[in-house]
Parts: structure tokens; sequence; C-alpha cells
């Protein structure tokens, strides 16, 4: 367990912090259990060498206790705090908030806290760090403003790792569920190609026992969606998200999509810093690793390959929006 890159010590402009919040105590706020089941990905589909390239060969879990009925309460106390910051993320989502660890220290410090990494990381199997672009942590989801819209469309992830935490209580909620497809992404692409809908047959929806359950989700690998609701009533989730903290593996991230998503006062810094993270530990590989040769090809090859994120970046960021993918309602 690490920390990939500092949270910032200020404030992006027009960012202030709530009043009158609690501070986080992991001793009172945090109630961390076991799964009951931990998914691969090849139980999804995922052949070995796909999956040998990514952070961890893990999938998802069963739903599991992450907060106490204090911290829980807090948790909806805060989001509802953050409501007046809703915005539309793109196509996709009608009603978010992204950024708001940048207003609600109790959020903030529940997204960095050390115990919930070490929980995590338990259950990936690898060592983790929360999510170096803060605009990835504490990502708060709104029912929509009218039932024949959409929580959140069939999608994978713009982030490698998270979390998905139910904020109201399930049991009050008409609909609404967190569902994912048993299947990979590939095929989801295929399906929505062809325009045809997630077969019913392959979705799971897990049961989620109340306020401050959480799933833990390779959420670049498994699509998944909040289904709709059946009524209109309050509907809370927050995904927060981590990486794996060695560079090594893919970067299973498309932070291009949220150009014209995400504040411009925090994307563009947030993203250079994350592809300069990973460029800087793939640089001192280069640095320890790299044998006399005289194969220039080679040398090249690895050298692009130590600068590749941060070159993606640049090119990415020049070539500007493109939009949130998804694979449809």
């Amino acid at each position: 367990m690490g920390e990939a890159i500092p949270f910032p010590q200020t404030q992006p402009r027009g960012y202030e912090w709530l009043d009158g919040e609690p501070a986080f105590d992991p001793v009172r706020h945090l109630q961390l259990e076991e799964p009951a089941e931990v998914l691969m990905l090849a139980d999804l589909g995922y052949d070995a060498a796909e999956v040998a390239t990514k952070a961890t060969p893990v999938a998802l879990s069963s739903p599991f206790r992450m907060l106490s009925d204090e911290g829980a309460a807090i948790m909806l106390e805060t989001a509802r705090r953050l409501r007046c910051f809703i915005r539309p993320a793109g196509e996709r989502i009608e009603r978010t908030v992204r950024g708001g660890c940048y207003r609600s220290r109790w959020l903030r410090d529940l997204c960095l806290s050390p115990e919930v990494t070490a929980h995590l990381e338990a259950i990936y199997g690898i060592e983790i760090a929360p999510h170096p672009m803060p605009v990835h942590l504490g990502h708060i989801n709104y029912e929509p403003s009218r039932i024949d819209v959409g929580i959140d469309k069939w999608h994978h992830d713009t982030l490698p790792l998270d979390y998905v935490l139910a904020v109201t209580d399930p049991a009050q909620v008409a609909g609404g569920r967190f569902e994912w497809f048993g299947g990979t992404k590939h095929e989801a692409a295929a399906l929505a190609e062809a325009g045809e809908q997630v077969p019913t047959e392959r979705t799971v929806a897990p049961e989620f026992p109340g306020p401050g359950y959480a799933v833990a989700l390779h959420g670049d690998m498994v699509v998944h969606r909040a289904g709709p609701l059946d009524e209109m009533c309050e509907r809370i989730s927050m995904v927060n998200g981590y990486v794996a903290t060695g560079a090594a593996v893919d970067e299973q991230s498309r932070t291009s999509d949220l150009i014209g998503i995400d504040d411009p006062e925090t994307l563009w810094t947030e993203w250079a810093k994350f592809a300069a993270w990973r460029s800087k530990d793939r640089l001192a590989h280069l640095i320890d690793e790299l044998e006399f040769t005289s194969d220039r090809d080679a040398v090249i090859a690895q050298f692009e390959g130590a600068i590749g994120d941060a070159q993606r970046a640049v090119e990415e960021m020049r070539a500007g929006e493109k939009g949130l993918l998804h694979y449809g309602d």
C-alpha cells in the first residue's frame, strides 16, 4: 500500500470546503467486512494473455460492508450537501458530482483512507493506491430528473480499479440496482455495434444489504450500470478509484473521455501529473534495468515504452473532446 501522488494541499479555483463537517474517524465510521465471493476476469471470459497485462486478475467482489451506521449516515448527509454541484457527465449520466473531495474533507479522508485501501488490497491481491487524479475520488451519482432517463448506462469505467458504494438504502429504492454483465467488454461492444442490448439472462444484480455496503470492481474490465428506477425516489451511489502502485501494467484509463466532462481547472493538471507519475516509474525501471546492447531499435522501443504515457497524454489533450464511452441503456 502506498501513495502515488500526494493529494493537493491547495484547492482549485472555485472550490470551497463545506462548513460544519465532522472529522473522519476510521474507528467510528468504518466497519470493514470481507466479501463472501470474489470473481476473476477468467470467469467473465477473458483469456490469460489479456489478463496478464492488467492490474489484477480479479474482476469483482460480492457486496461487503464498508461503513458503520454512523459512517453511512454521514456519507448520505455529505452527498445531499453536494447536490448543488450536480452536472451531467456527457450523454451517459444525467446527474453526477465530481471533484467532491475538493469540497468535503470528510469525503476526501474516506477516499484516501489507508484502512480502506488495505482492505481492498486484500481483495485485489496487489498493492494499490488511491487514484492520483482526485476527480476519480468520491464520484457521486444521483437519481435522474425523470423516470424515463437512466441513472447510468452500460459501460466500463475510465479508470482501472474502484468500488461502488450504496449511499442511500437500497431497500428504500424502487429499482436503480447496480448490475454487471457476465461477459467481457469486447462482447458488450459487439452487442452494441449490432444494435442489441445486454441480455437479461447474463445480467447480475447483487443484493446490497443496506447503505454503506460496496462492491470492489475491476472497473476497466467489468461492464456494469445503475439500472433504471421503477418510480422516482432518492437514489445515490459513490465510486472511488484506485491504481496499481507499479506502472509496469497497462494504464487502463480513458482520461481523454473526461474532456468536456470534468472541470478544466482540475482535469489538465491532474492528468499531466498522472501521466508524469507513470512515466517517472517506468523511466526509473529503465535506468535500473537497461543492459548494454548494440541493438539500437530495442533500446528505442524500451525508451518509447517508458515515456509512452506522457506522449499519449499530450496527443490526447491536443486532440480534444470525444465523448464518454458507453454501450447503451
